[in-house]
């Protein structure tokens, strides 16, 4: 029997997390993060939970805390974004490379500089080649359902890799939205024991973590970590559609709104999708008609899933909320465009780079964006590929 609170994103991952139990929790705070590991705090604190909780001195040593648990055998979470994200670059890859799966929220928030604190994809866009999973999450329900996914997910004998659970900060962090909470004892089942292969701490069959590994032997461990990316794609599936049973919330790879309707498609991941699902609502009222592709996971990337939802399309435009500097579009952007260059028949393409260090993104501009693909569609020629929403000129 699931029960109704009122919750923050913030405080949605720490229920999450609180259900989880993990066995160790390595945080620093960092603004608009702080409150998932605050609240935390005190759960531990009141002996809600059996968690380690270690007070570490920055990202990068609560990264490498979570790191020494995972390999002796525990169960390690925590959470962080922007500037602490990046003070665990050098971390992060190490993570991935001694594939464990240590799960993290991320509150998306601009990098500096200038110093800014509100929502881009700049951070974990800037790490989406380090190895971890990535699921961005649209609101307060899927930062719960996608947290205690994660752990299964990553935990998976075929995966085994770390889980970053990307929402927007402030936006989500900071709103407080209808949570619908499983059980304790649901969750605890649901995701089972943790039980690692090979321990730090198991003296009788000793390992090595983090050894020289130079020309020899490198590659061949860069193209593991290949193939569990690619072993991921069916495991989050699977995980999405065994949570669906319990939860009565199905997840897969990506999710499809008003696909069937119409020939103009915008793809977006994150909170801006539930913008454009009501800007679609309001058009659909008046004859237009315009899909929604909101990708969830973005690493592992769901390249088959994009191309069968997008092959039969006229015009596409791809919203990303970071930019990638020197690169001819945003991230995602790059992603589709690539995705769709085997089909014989592909969709005009048109990038948007929007909302940037927080700025907002509107109804105005979600139908301005539809003005230019009811534009492209009629001439079959993109003017400007890359474009600027809501940018002063």
């Amino acid at each position: 029997m699931a029960k109704i609170l009122a919750l923050t994103g913030d405080e949605t991952a720490a229920e999450a997390m609180r259900q989880i139990n993990p066995d160790v929790v390595a945080a620093y705070p960092i603004t608009p993060q702080t409150e998932i590991v605050q609240t935390y705090s005190q759960f531990v604190a009141d002996g809600e939970v059996d968690t380690e909780m270690v007070r570490v001195e920055s990202e990068h040593s609560a990264m490498s805390a979570c790191i020494g648990a995972a390999a002796s055998g525990a169960r390690a979470i925590t959470a962080t974004c922007a500037n602490g994200l990046a003070l665990m670059w050098e971390i992060l890859y190490i993570a991935a490379s001694y594939r464990l799966p240590i799960v993290m929220s991320v509150a998306n928030r601009a990098l500096s500089g200038p110093i800014n604190i509100h929502c881009d994809h700049s951070d974990s866009m800037g790490a989406r080649d380090s190895g971890w999973i990535q699921l961005y999450s649209e609101n307060c329900q899927e930062i719960y359902d996608s947290l205690i996914q994660a752990v299964k997910i990553g935990e998976n004998k075929d995966v085994l890799l770390p889980v970053m659970v990307c929402f927007d900060g402030f936006i989500i962090s900071h709103s407080t939205e209808r949570i619908d909470i499983l059980e304790d004892e649901e969750i605890k089942n649901f995701i089972g024991d943790f039980k690692i292969e090979h321990s730090l701490l198991d003296i009788d069959n000793p390992v090595t973590y983090g050894p020289l590994d130079l020309f020899d032997y490198y590659f061949e461990h860069k193209r593991q970590q290949v193939e569990a990316m690619e072993k991921a794609l069916p495991v989050i599936k699977e995980v999405g559609k065994d949570y669906g049973k319990l939860s009565g919330r199905d997840y897969g790879l990506v999710e499809k709104f008003n696909m069937d309707e119409s020939d103009m498609v915008i793809i977006a991941l994150g909170s801006t999708a539930g913008n454009i699902k009501a800007t679609i609502q309001e058009l659909k009222e008046k004859g237009i008609n315009v899909g929604l592709l909101k990708i969830r996971a973005f690493r592992p990337f769901p390249q088959e899933e994009v191309r069968q939802a997008l092959q039969d399309k006229t015009c596409v435009a791809v919203m990303d909320r970071a930019a990638s500097f020197g690169a001819v579009g945003g991230p995602v952007f790059l992603e589709v465009r690539s995705s769709l260059y085997e089909l014989n028949k592909r969709p005009q393409i048109i990038s948007y780079i929007y909302g940037l260090g927080g700025r907002d993104v509107t109804v105005e501009h979600i139908k301005k964006v539809v003005d230019e693909l009811s534009g492209i569609k009629k001439s079959g020629k993109v003017e400007n590929l890359v474009n600027y929403l809501g940018v002063r000129e």
